[in-house]
């Protein structure tokens, strides 16, 4: 039996999806679900007793990252301590990019590798890059301006579908993939600029003390700006251009055009489409 945390998460919705079409058999981990859910597993990563995975062989763990990094670590661990007690032999985990190591986020992630290398279990790790659609919601244009601080540094995002592909290949024959780390940033890399110049916009970036001071009010939660913070300044600084990538290893297609992903999410949230 698989089971796949993360409920109605994109990633996971997504992941559930292409499982379903190769006929694998699992069930989702969601802290919302009911009992009589079918096909779905009551799994919260912040109560010890709902963290039941006594039937279960392979355990796809998505990152419970929104958080600071102490809860995240202390859920991670919770997880990873009763998969390895109730007889968990595998657990596939979505970390984050080998060159996102300056981002904010990163320490809970290497946290969990680690955890995850020093357990009786294997492992897999799908170091995941940045969502192409997550950059263009950051760097969608106000009055046809972009002013999220990105600099001109490539940016090697990827596309949701093609990280939930690559999972679904892993989760195929999990001991095919035994204790390996992957790679999995975007094979294209592009610029805001050219995000821009695609959108018929202009790049205007402020500066990151005004970025910083748009994003001190609600809604974000307190840990929220400084992780965004992290992702202006990272690809500022030229840090999320990935030098290779392991994501044509896992899917047989042609990965997603992520320049023109993030350009539709940046116009939906512009209100331009």
């Amino acid at each position: 039996m698989i089971l796949i945390t993360g409920g109605s998460g994109q990633l996971s919705t997504l992941i559930a999806q292409r499982a379903s079409e190769k006929g694998l058999r699992f069930l989702v981990g969601s802290h919302k679900a009911a009992d009589q859910e079918a096909g779905k597993r009551r799994i919260d990563f912040d109560d010890p007793h709902s963290l039941d995975f006594s039937d279960v062989e392979t355990l796809f763990m998505v990152s419970a990252g929104y958080e600071e990094d102490d809860v995240v670590i202390a859920r991670h661990d919770a997880v990873i301590g009763a998969a390895e007690r109730q007889g968990v032999r595998h657990i596939v985990y979505t970390s984050l990019i080998g060159a996102g190591d300056h981002l904010g986020f990163a320490l809970a992630h290497r946290w969990t590798e680690r955890r995850l290398q020093q357990s009786a279990m294997s492992w897999t790790i799908l170091r995941n890059g940045l969502y192409a659609e997550l950059i263009g919601a950051l760097a969608a244009p106000a009055g046809g301006v972009i002013r999220a601080p990105f600099g001109t540094g490539r940016i090697s995002s990827v596309a949701r579908e093609d990280l939930a592909d690559a999972a679904v290949t892993v989760l195929c024959d999990p001991a095919a993939h035994a204790n390996v780390i992957y790679e999995l940033a975007g094979t294209q890399g592009w610029t805001i600029p050219q995000l821009a110049e695609r959108l018929g916009a202009t790049f205007l970036p402020d500066t990151l003390s005004e970025a910083r001071s748009k994003l001190s009010t609600p809604p974000l939660l307190p840990f929220q700006p400084p992780m965004l913070m992290s992702i202006y300044s990272a690809s500022a600084a030229g840090f999320l251009q990935a030098q290779s990538t392991d994501l044509l290893r896992l899917i047989k297609t042609t990965p997603r055009d992520t320049l023109e992903l993030a350009a539709v999410i940046a116009s939906e949230v512009s209100g331009l489409s």
